[in-house]
């Protein structure tokens, strides 16, 4: 299977393998790369995608139940407990139970997918994730009726989650979603990046990737999906709601409280390379019309 991509990524725009596979990974995948084209113009324009080192990037993690520093995940993750997993599906569903994670994917398709992944704190990578569209795991489960969200929780493992113990947040970490942004065709459960297994620091076994939002939304070694029909709390908004909102589009007009958000800076550029400009919803137009007649700068 070749990946599919959107807008004008290919191939070249991906952070390579061995810069990546310790940043943020998940299961293993089923499909090949396969053969994808050149670099495409709007990234190109951009400046260069220099490749990352695999030293530059392991020890640059997000995942406070590991600890707060860019060294901690790396170092504290290899504790958690991956296998067995089971996800908790509940709430406004046909189906909800307790699902191994090998019978919640059974049947359904892995797709390969190239995206832009773009952190809140201003850097950003190209990355291949192997996954299953979240639009496939809500049919399958059965979305009744009246539900307008879907919720997502972290796994709590106290005792092998330093970060937990030191309740840098408010755990277990919760996310949410607008059920339209939850079905969109771009949004996925990744379950590998180049076909690898996922590290434990970068979500394993399971996790989701809103492409367009910012990198926090994409909740990582998930434990359980709510159907609800009242907005969810969601982690971060609850610990700062003046920085952080609940949509948490990408969007370069709306700076941060403490920094800008009109540029970005792409790992395995160097400390003094060029910044880029960032794209609005990261440059994934096609999901404008989800938020039409919207505020965005009041519904950040």
């Amino acid at each position: 299977m070749a990946y599919r991509w959107k807008n004008d990524l290919t191939r070249a725009d991906v952070t390579p393998k061995d810069s990546y596979l310790n940043r943020r990974q998940i299961l293993t995948g089923t499909a090949g790369l396969g053969a994808i084209g050149l670099i495409g113009s709007a990234a190109a324009a951009q400046g260069g995608l220099e490749p990352n080192t695999l030293e530059e990037i392991r020890s640059y993690n997000n995942f406070y139940e590991f600890g707060t520093g860019k060294t901690d995940p790396a170092q504290n993750a290899h504790k958690m407990v991956t296998s067995p997993w089971s996800i908790k599906v509940d709430g406004m569903v046909n189906n909800p139970g307790d699902y191994a994670l090998a019978d919640l994917l059974d049947g359904l398709t892995v797709e390969d997918r190239i995206y832009r992944f773009r952190c809140v704190e201003a850097w950003s990578m190209v990355i291949p994730w192997n996954g299953i569209e979240l639009a496939d795991i809500l049919n399958k489960v059965g979305v009744q009726s009246g539900a307008k969200y879907v919720a997502f929780e972290t796994a709590v493992q106290p005792e092998n989650m330093i970060g937990v113990q030191r309740r840098v947040l408010d755990f277990p970490y919760v996310e949410g979603l607008r059920l339209d942004e939850a079905m969109h065709p771009l949004t996925l459960m990744a379950t590998g990046i180049y076909d690898e297994p996922m590290a434990n620091q970068n979500g394993a076994p399971i996790r989701l990737v809103v492409p367009w939002k910012y990198g926090f939304k994409s909740i990582k070694s998930i434990v359980r999906i709510t159907l609800t029909d009242r907005r969810p709390p969601i982690s971060w908004n609850v610990a700062n709601g003046r920085e952080y909102g609940f949509y948490s589009n990408v969007n370069p007009t709306v700076d941060h409280p403490r920094w800008s958000q009109a540029t970005e800076r792409r790992i395995g550029g160097g400390l003094f390379a060029a910044r880029q400009d960032t794209l609005m919803f990261n440059g994934y137009p096609e999901v404008a019309s989800l938020y039409e007649g919207m505020d965005l700068t009041v519904n950040f």
